[in-house]
């Protein structure tokens, strides 16, 4: 009889699935270019608006507050009405407000959009984690979550060129209006292709019993949540190190120019990204053959964090090439990571609740995305280089692996 953990459900024999996870990738890069559009518009935003550095920050900011804060609400939302529908009226709000973007004429109106923006968003990756989650086998999911997960590195990646040359060639408020009205088209196949959800794939039980609904005084109280949203805080404190500040590192440290750092920020998430789905592909590949899914999900993602810590090593060297290797290996190293981190959070958690689980899993990611720029700014002003926040980085990525090697284990997931 076949191991019901590694067995594909009658609802995931279709292709299908995978088509849906191809609109769940595309969908999250189109939510990451809406994202970080602000970012290449800002010097323009500035002149347009007289904006100081502070108020330039809390704008930079305000997409965040909505956007963590919803989280486990759009989790909850999610496991209970489904991913379709949700999906789509929250990609219909965020696409509408990032074009109405171009509309604003005051700093209130720039920061209520970029909440708005944060509410629509805030659905992606609770609906995205529950689809494959409720679609895809242990034996297969790493490979549907690094897929998913490389879009969140493609996004970045591409966005920033295609926003800037819109700017170029025309102004920010047309840029608005193209990226964020021309997107909708996306919602056409969504819309067509999206039916039957499924039912959750065990996790990793071999009893025929189905999942029996849990509480969150179970989910709370269980050492693998607080343990995966801690080291999750410390993935994505680095992650948005390299996306907020790796350009001015790379400039004011080694005195590249805005292109040339483009071209090394681009080439460490582009090699994050592919690494990501590789990884997820290498470790169902493992788990296919009999070896236990905790612990080879568990394997790679340490040794991602491991690779990762590779980059304080630029704290102590002056070889430029040296750290420029070193900026490009280390955040494409902990792409070993960026499937298996997630899949595991699926097999350990029940399958009716991951929505919420997820939910409350990016919202940790989240508060890193408030806190690594902060932290990182503070301590550049203080000391007058990087040496201390390339420190701080490798200090999370220790708790980071902490985490996994003493509480995300097996015998303390919620049964």
């Amino acid at each position: 009889m076949a191991n019901p953990a590694i067995a594909v459900p009658a609802v995931a024999t279709s292709a299908k699935r995978w088509l849906v996870v191809g609109l769940l990738t595309v969908g999250v890069i189109i939510a990451y270019v809406d994202r970080i559009n602000l970012s290449s518009a800002l010097p323009e935003i500035r002149k347009s608006f007289d904006l100081s550095p502070g108020a330039a920050g809390v704008l930079l900011s305000a997409f965040f507050w909505s956007y963590a804060l919803l989280q486990v609400p759009a989790g909850w939302v999610v496991d209970r009405f489904g991913v379709r529908w949700p999906y789509a009226i929250a990609f219909l709000l965020w696409s509408g407000v990032s074009a109405a973007t171009s509309l604003v004429t005051s700093l209130a109106g720039l920061t209520l959009v970029r909440v708005l923006l944060g509410i629509g968003e805030s659905i992606v990756t609770p609906a995205s984690m529950r689809y494959i989650r409720m679609n895809f086998a242990e034996k297969e999911r790493g490979l549907a979550v690094g897929v998913y997960m490389s879009g969140t590195k493609y996004g970045p990646a591409l966005g920033a060129p295609l926003a800037a040359y819109l700017i170029q060639a025309y102004n920010w408020r047309l840029m608005f209006v193209v990226l964020g009205a021309g997107c909708l088209l996306w919602l056409i196949p969504w819309v067509v292709f999206v039916r039957h959800e499924g039912d959750p794939v065990p996790a990793r039980s071999p009893s025929a019993a189905p999942e029996r609904q849990i509480g969150w005084g179970q989910i709370l109280s269980s050492p693998v949540m607080w343990g995966t949203c801690l080291a999750t805080f410390c993935y994505m404190y680095f992650v948005y190190f390299c996306m907020t500040w790796m350009p001015t590192y790379f400039k004011e440290r080694h005195g590249l120019s805005l292109t040339n750092s483009g071209w090394f920020t681009f080439m460490s998430f582009g090699g994050m990204a592919t690494i990501a789905i590789l990884a997820g592909w290498a470790a169902d590949r493992l788990i296919a053959r009999g070896y236990n899914a905790v612990s080879v999900r568990k394997g790679f993602t340490i040794a991602g964090f491991i690779l990762a810590f590779s980059e304080i090593i630029g704290a102590f060297t002056t070889s430029h090439t040296l750290t420029l290797f070193l900026a490009v290996f280390s955040l494409s190293g902990l792409g070993l990571a960026t499937a298996n981190y997630w899949a595991l959070t699926q097999t350990l958690m029940p399958g009716r609740v991951i929505g919420q689980v997820a939910g409350l899993q990016n919202t940790a990611a989240n508060l890193a995305g408030i806190a690594a720029p902060w932290i990182s700014g503070l301590l550049v002003q203080k000391t007058g280089n990087f040496n201390a926040p390339l420190l701080t980085i490798g200090f999370w990525l220790a708790i980071g692996i902490g985490c996994y090697v003493f509480l995300v284990r097996e015998k303390y997931a919620p049964r």
